[in-house]
């Protein structure tokens, strides 16, 4: 329970809140350096009262950090605020976690300490009262004051980890660890040289201001927005770090769902729909934004539950059925850290191929999809050797991306003795974990073939990212030498990677921009699927035109000193422009009548860009 004066120092602040006006500029007004803050009493996850002056009372400094249970960032940052407090704790630092996140249940805070083996006091802050006493934003945010309640620093914990308007980014290291540096020198009796940093979290699920009002309500339209393009993820068990599938949990992610519908990030599709028609895209339409923009300002009304629709029902287990055959990576388990940038893996398996075969679907899962970013499975010789033995891509999972299942009567050919290889990109979360993953095979009649699904890329592997260029362009070329059918493309860059676009060059010198991204983000490895089949004549070329941002103002760079060659790993470049076409005109019942050898599925153009000729 809370005490008498501070249930009157709740109703104060609140009170002073409302007659401010919108929570925006609440937390605009509170943001100054230097200014003092109130005292107050919160209850822990046990339920018991931690007083702010008690705190104080025995500690020169006293870190105040806002933390959320479901926030990525934030799962990543406890642990690392842990090992803060006990680095600083003996020099008279107190420590405190606040959760003012209002889907964040006491019983769920609970468990997530004791997942996390956390230490700290962490207190629940109903109504996010002492949110806005701080003027606190994100998860996580920290805040230093002293002995007079004077805020000396405020922002992120290290530049490691962060969110920004195109994606998340991970450095490979901490390059400063700016909460430790502030107490560094406060602790020395020195001002903050940089008393205030950006915190690039999730923003905290604050109650609404306003009484909910207007006629859109979750019940009646909102759901069925989070239904049609954000639950196949934003469910239990999938990569997203929350659910949305009931009103208590969307009401308290309310505020970063519009934030994130606004700047584009999700659902991710990064295409300029300036250009093309694709299947799978899964964007908001204008008026679905509209209607959750609408939704927050208004408080987020709940509706009658009589409107609700029935739940969604998700395929479970394989989306293209039971496979025939499947391959896991490694016999064993891949341990993942918790923390830091795992370079990429590569696992070789044996399939047992003793023959040749045909697939009609291929589908790559996750066995941990909390930490798997993406996998590529390819198909090596006999030797496994990815580097001159490669036959092409067999299957590949990104979140959001479909399975690869190919049109009735196009299958990929498989030679005998092939292996499998799998490239593993893990992102760790903040606690350790394991990961199998695998990849589920359908296999198909080869009497029942008509064509065959090939893979052509445009890449260059001879570039030279100078230090610091924010606009590096790298180009590369592929002539078709017959018609041919183009099914999708798939761009594929690093950390650096800024822009990709694909430009057809006609036979008749026309140019065509077949597909533009604009915000290349390295977060989500998507396949762009054609809605229908485009014919690319004979003799076209497809330019592939990529920029990349080697400099300081790239939040993901690994360092903007380093020139930057091609590589398989993160903190290297790659520039390749995969592509799926068949050829309209082929009879594979012919070919195997005549007994020809069935081509692999690695293109039919004049190849790649293999040096620096087209870079700039």
């Amino acid at each position: 329970m809370h005490s008498p004066r501070s249930t009157r120092l709740a109703m104060l602040t609140l009170l002073a809140v409302l007659a401010a006006g919108s929570p925006a500029y609440a937390v605009e007004a509170n943001r100054s350096i230097g200014r003092e803050v109130p005292l107050f009493n919160l209850p822990d996850h046990h339920g018991n009262e931690v007083k702010l002056d008690a705190v104080l009372s025995q500690n020169k400094l006293v870190v105040v950090a806002f933390l959320g249970i479901e926030c990525p960032l934030a799962k990543i940052y406890a642990p690392r605020l842990q090992e803060l407090a006990n680095e600083f704790g003996p020099q008279g630092v107190g420590f405190l976690a606040i959760d003012s996140n209002q889907q964040d249940s006491l019983t769920e805070m609970g468990h997530f300490i004791r997942q996390t083996t956390l230490a700290l006091p962490w207190l629940k802050d109903g109504n996010n009262v002492v949110a806005d006493a701080f003027g606190a934003e994100r998860t996580p945010q920290v805040f230093v004051i002293d002995a007079q309640r004077r805020i000396r620093y405020r922002g992120r914990i290290d530049d490691q980890y962060g969110l920004h308007t195109i994606g998340g980014y991970a450095r490979p290291e901490v390059t400063r660890r700016d909460l430790a540096i502030a107490l560094e020198e406060l602790l020395a009796g020195k001002e903050v040289s940089q008393p205030e940093t950006q915190a690039m979290g999730c923003l905290i699920g604050r109650v609404a201001k306003v009484a909910p009002h207007g006629e859109v309500t979750y019940s009646n339209q909102v759901v069925r927005i989070l239904q049609n393009r954000c639950q196949e993820c934003h469910r239990p068990g999938e990569v997203a770090p929350f659910a949305l599938l009931d009103y208590d949990e969307v009401v308290g992610w309310a505020e970063m769902m519009r934030e994130v519908v606004n700047d584009g990030r999700m659902p991710p599709w990064s295409a300029n729909p300036e250009f093309g028609h694709y299947k799978n895209d899964p964007r908001l339409s204008a008026e679905e934004k509209q209607l959750i923009n609408e939704w927050v300002a208004n408080g987020c009304p709940r509706g009658e539950d009589s409107d609700l629709p029935a739940p969604r029902e998700f395929v479970q287990g394989w989306k293209i059925g039971q496979p025939d055959q499947v391959v896991y990576m490694d016999d064993e388990a891949f341990e993942v850290p918790a923390e830091g940038v795992v370079d990429y893996q590569y696992f070789t398996a044996d399939p047992g191929f003793t023959e040749d075969k045909w697939v009609m679907a291929a589908e790559a899962r996750p066995d941990n999809p909390a930490v798997v970013h993406h996998i590529i499975v390819f198909i090596t010789d006999e030797s496994g050797n990815r580097s001159g033995g490669m036959r092409g891509g067999l299957a590949g999972y990104a979140p959001g991306m479909p399975p690869q299942d190919y049109p009735d009567g196009v299958a990929l050919f498989v030679p005998k003795g092939s292996k499998l290889t799998f490239q593993m990109h893990y992102t760790p979360n903040g606690t350790a974990q394991k990961d199998r993953s695998y990849v589920g095979i359908k296999f198909i009649d080869p009497k029942l073939v008509k064509r065959t699904a090939r893979g052509g890329v445009a890449g260059n592997v001879g570039f030279k990212i100078p230090p610091g260029d924010d606009n590096y362009e790298v180009t590369a070329k592929y002539r078709f030498r017959r018609d041919s059918l183009l099914l999708s493309m798939t761009p594929h860059m690093h950390l650096r990677g800024k822009s990709f676009r694909y430009e057809a060059e006609y036979p008749d010198g026309t140019r065509e921009v077949l597909l533009d991204v604009p915000h290349y983000d390295f977060n989500w490895q998507l396949r762009y699927d054609l809605a229908e089949p485009k014919l690319i004549p004979k003799g076209t070329r497809i330019h592939t035109i990529a920029h990349f941002d080697n400099s300081d103002h790239n939040p993901a760079n690994p360092d903007p000193a380093d020139e930057v060659r091609f590589g398989d790993q993160t903190w290297e470049e790659m520039m390749f422009g995969f592509f799926t076409t068949i050829d309209p005109n082929q009879d594979v019942q012919q070919e195997l009548a005549e007994k020809t050898e069935p081509e692999l599925g690695t293109g039919d153009g004049d190849g790649v860009t293999l040096n620096a000729g087209d870079s700039n």
